[in-house]
C-alpha cells in the first residue's frame, strides 16, 4: 500500500528529482513516484523556502512594472538578464567542480570535501559550495569547530606512526597490526588495536601475509550455521511471509562504486527496503533490513535469504534479524542459483536505469535514478508473475479479496 507518511529522505529525494531535469512537470514526477502532485509541489516550495532545494530555480515571467504597458523590449530584457545571471551561475558552479576534480585527486571522502571548502571559501563562499559539492552548512562548521582536535589527534597518530615504523623495522617488517599491538602493550604502552590498524593504513605499513585466493563471498566463521529455508522455491504465499535480498554494485564515474542492498518480497515483488552507501559495511544490510520492517509494520516470522556474503553471515546482522523476529535462510556458497530472485531483480534494475552506459556520471545521478527507479517499479511497473500487476497493486487487489471473502 502506498505510504501515508514518507521519511525525510524520500522527500529530499523527490524534490531532487523533479529539480534535475527542467522538462519534468510535478504531475509526471509524482505519477512515477506514486504520490499526489500537489504533495509534491509542497515538498518542492518548502525546500526552497528552506534552501535545501540544491537545484536551479525555474525561470518564471517577467515582472510587470508598477504603471504603464509592457513593452517585448522590456520583457526580453527581463528575460536576457536572467539568463546572464543563470549563466554565470553555472560557469561558477563548472569552475568550483573542476577545482574540486583536481583537489580530490580521485578521492571523494567526506573531508576532502570539507577541505577544499575550507580552502575556497573566500572565492566562492560557503553556501554555495556546500551547495554544489552536497554538503551540509552546519556540518561543516562543526568541522571547522573541530579543526584544533583534529590537529592534536593527528600529532598523537603521527607519534604512535614513529613507535609502529621502530617496531616493524625491528621485526624485518613482518608484524601486521595484531602483533604491533601486542608489542606496544607489552612496552606499556594503552592503546586499542583498531587505532593502530587504522595507523597504520594511514601511513602505509603493511606487515608480510601470505596471498589468499580471492572470495566473492566470505563468512564469518564465528557464526553459527543457517539452513536454506527456500530450496529455490521463490514463491509466497502472501505478502510479508518470505524475502530474499542481495547486495550490488552501482558502478560511478572514475572506477569508483555505490552499493545498494535490497530486501524484496516473495510474495508480491515488492522491494519493502533498501539502502544505498558508498561502503559493504554490514550497516548497509541492516539498514535496508529495518526500512523493510518500517515499511510492513512488522517482519515477525518473516524469512530472509540471502547469500554466504559476510554482511549477512556478521554476528551483528543475526542479532537485527532476532531483534525483529526475522529467520534467517542462506544458499549454498558460490551457486547463484540459490538467490536467483535477487539477482534477477539487480539484473533488471540496472538494465533498465543504465540502458547500455557502462556508469553514471556521478553519485548523485545514480542515486536518482535508482531511486526513480525503484519507487516505479513498486508503484508502476507491471510485474509478468502478478498478472502483470505493480507490486503495490498486487498487495492492494489481495487484500481487497481478503477482506470479500470475510
Amino acid at each position: 500500500m502506498a505510504m501515508k507518511s514518507y521519511p525525510p529522505e524520500f522527500k529530499a529525494d523527490a524534490v531532487a528529482l523533479y529539480l534535475s531535469d527542467p522538462a519534468r512537470t510535478y504531475a509526471s514526477v509524482a505519477r512515477d513516484l506514486g504520490i499526489n502532485r500537489e504533495t509534491l509541489r509542497l515538498w518542492v516550495k518548502e525546500a526552497r523556502a528552506d534552501g535545501t532545494a540544491g537545484g536551479a530555480k525555474k525561470a518564471g515571467p517577467a515582472k510587470k512594472p508598477a504603471s504603464g504597458p509592457i513593452s517585448s523590449d522590456d520583457v526580453l530584457e527581463e528575460e536576457n538578464k536572467q539568463l546572464r545571471a543563470r549563466v554565470r551561475e553555472l560557469e561558477l558552479e563548472r569552475d568550483i567542480l573542476r577545482r574540486a576534480a583536481k583537489y580530490f585527486a580521485g578521492r571523494d571522502e567526506l573531508v576532502s570535501r570539507f577541505e577544499f571548502v575550507a580552502d575556497h571559501v573566500g572565492a566562492f563562499g560557503v553556501k554555495r559550495l556546500c551547495r554544489v559539492l552536497g554538503l551540509s552548512r552546519s556540518g561543516f562548521y562543526r568541522w571547522m569547530k573541530a579543526a584544533s582536535a583534529r590537529a592534536a589527534r593527528a600529532a598523537a597518530d603521527a607519534a604512535l606512526a614513529e613507535e609502529i615504523k621502530q617496531i616493524h623495522e625491528e621485526f624485518d617488517s613482518t608484524y601486521g597490526s595484531p602483533r604491533v599491538t601486542a608489542e606496544l602493550r607489552g612496552k606499556g604502552r594503552e592503546v586499542n588495536h583498531k587505532r593502530v590498524a587504522r595507523v597504520m593504513r594511514r601511513f602505509g605499513i603493511v606487515g608480510v601475509h601470505l596471498r589468499k585466493k580471492v572470495r566473492t563471498t566470505v563468512p564469518e566463521p564465528s557464526h553459527q550455521k543457517v539452513p536454506d529455508l527456500l530450496r529455490r522455491d521463490f514463491t509466497a504465499p502472501a505478502p510479508n511471509q518470505r524475502y530474499v535480498g542481495d547486495i550490488t554494485y552501482l558502478p560511478v564515474g572514475e572506477g569508483r562504486f555505490l552499493y545498494l542492498a535490497t530486501v524484496l518480497d516473495l510474495g508480491s515483488r515488492r522491494l519493502a527496503g533498501w539502502s544505498i552507501a558508498d561502503h559493504m559495511r554490514t550497516e548497509l544490510v541492516t539498514d535496508a533490513l529495518r526500512a523493510a520492517a518500517t515499511t510492513r509494520g512488522s517482519l515477525d516470522g518473516a524469512i530472509f535469504h540471502s547469500d554466504h556474503g559476510a554482511q549477512y553471515t556478521s554476528a551483528e546482522f543475526a542479532q537485527v534479524c532476532a531483534e525483529l523476529g526475522v529467520r534467517q535462510s542462506m544458499g549454498v556458497v558460490g551457486t547463484s542459483a540459490d538467490n536467483a530472485a535477487a539477482e534477477a531483480f539487480n539484473a533488471s534494475l540496472k538494465r533498465e536505469t543504465l540502458q547500455g552506459a557502462g556508469r553514471w556520471s556521478s553519485p548523485r545521478e545514480a542515486r536518482l535514478a535508482v531511486f526513480k527507479w525503484i519507487t516505479r517499479y513498486n508503484t508502476r511497473r507491471r510485474h509478468s508473475t502478478l498478472s502483470y500487476l505493480s507490486p503495490i497493486d498486487y498487495e492492494q487487489q489481495s487484500t481487497a479479496r481478503v477482506l470479500l471473502a470475510a
